[in-house]
């Protein structure tokens, strides 16, 4: 026993010997701490998400991508040789997944920056940045800060191709709306009809039933009537 543990520490020797620049002791804290921050982080980013683009490979990516960061960190060290390598091996690699928000990129960054800096040996610093960041996430995302006021929606009507459309809800929109514009004019030839698109915004008391009751009213004849709300809101 005593023989196996004294091959074992003199491998563990060696492999420090022969890196150079860090120890077993280096790598096992670097991926171990790293992957603690970034699960944390992807935390945050799970409970801060808004919208409907969150998926579960999008925050193992993340916590992946710091614990490789993290190695390759301890890979380069300072040699500027193996970074100027390791540059051109991972140019090679192309990424075809659309990033639907911005939000996603900015976690990417800090995920790739706490790798960086346990890879690197600051590992009071990379603790520190992660707990502060992830604070002011958190308020920002319990006061709702910098959001805006949105009262746009998008009205599609489709009424029959003869209909004269030009200022058949023009009294509709005067008193429910404060702004509309027609944005697109599509013609169904298949059903003989036409649909027609506004941008609307809704003054505060009006609510969208009346607003569609209204514009049913205006047109007759039982148009197909939609509102969407919140179009410029949400990532669809």
């Amino acid at each position: 026993m005593e023989e196996l543990t004294t091959q074992f520490m003199e491998s563990l020797q060696s492999f420090s010997d022969l890196s150079g620049t860090f120890s077993v002791a280096d790598v096992v804290i670097t991926i171990v701490l790293t992957f603690v921050l970034t699960a944390f982080i992807g935390y945050i980013y799970k409970i801060t998400h808004k919208g409907t683009s969150y998926t579960q490979t999008y925050v193992h990516t993340l916590v992946l991508m710091g614990m490789v960061v993290g190695i390759i960190m301890l890979i380069v060290g300072s040699n500027i040789a193996r970074a100027f390598s390791l540059v051109g091996a991972l140019s090679i690699i192309r990424f075809r997944n659309a990033v639907k928000e911005t939000r996603d990129v900015g976690f990417i960054f800090f995920a790739m920056a706490i790798g960086m800096a346990c890879g690197t040996r600051f590992y009071l610093l990379a603790i520190i940045a992660t707990v502060i960041i992830a604070l002011l996430m958190l308020i920002m995302y319990k006061l709702d800060m910098y959001k805006k006021q949105m009262t746009g929606q998008m009205l599609t009507v489709v009424l029959p191709a003869a209909t004269e459309y030009e200022h058949l809800f023009d009294n509709v929109f005067t008193k429910t709306t404060t702004r509309s514009d027609l944005v697109s004019i599509d013609d169904v030839r298949s059903s003989g009809e036409i649909e027609l698109i506004y941008s609307v915004d809704l003054k505060r008391k009006v609510t969208p039933q009346r607003f569609l009751e209204s514009v049913k009213q205006a047109a007759g004849d039982g148009p197909k009537v939609g509102l969407v709300t919140g179009y410029n809101t949400t990532d669809l």
